[in-house]
C-alpha cells in the first residue's frame, strides 16, 4: 500500500526524521540498496553502535523504516507506504558529496566482501 497523500501529522514526522544529517545518510544507503544491516551501516558511516541504533529507532518510530531479524543481524528497509515520498526527497539530495562518499565506501566494502549481505551469501543455506 502506497500513500498518495497524507495528513499533516505523518508528514511532519517524516520531515522531522529527515531533519538530521545522520538519519539522511542512513536513509540514503537504505533507499539505494533496498535493505541494510545495522552493522554495515555502522561500518560505512563510521558511527558507534549506540548512535546508529538511536537513529534507526527514531526512523522506525517515525514510520519510515521497518525491520527484520536474521540470525544475529537486524536488517532495515524503507516501508512501502513512504517509499515514493522518500524517493522524491532524495532526488534533491542525490548530488550531495557526503552521500556520494557514503556510496563509494559501500561499494568498496561490498567489493572487499566486508558487508553482512556478502557473508550471508557465502554461508550455505540452513546453516546458522
Amino acid at each position: 500500500m502506497r500513500l498518495k497523500h497524507f495528513n499533516i501529522d505523518p508528514g511532519a514526522q517524516i520531515f522531522l526524521a529527515c531533519s538530521d544529517t545522520a538519519r539522511l545518510r542512513i536513509l540514503n544507503l537504505i533507499m539505494t540498496h533496498g535493505e541494510m544491516c545495522i552493522t554495515d551501516l555502522e561500518n560505512i558511516l563510521e558511527f558507534t553502535q549506540t548512535k546508529t541504533s538511536r537513529h534507526l529507532i527514531y526512523l522506525k518510530n517515525s514510520g519510515i523504516l521497518t525491520s527484520r531479524k536474521f540470525n544475529q543481524w537486524m536488517f532495515y528497509q524503507i516501508k512501502d507506504e513512504v517509499f515514493e515520498i522518500m524517493t522524491q526527497i532524495f532526488q534533491f539530495l542525490r548530488r550531495d558529496p557526503v552521500l556520494q562518499k557514503d556510496q563509494q565506501v559501500f561499494q568498496t566494502m561490498y567489493t572487499n566482501r566486508e558487508l553482512t549481505l556478502n557473508k550471508l551469501r557465502m554461508k550455505p543455506l540452513g546453516v546458522n
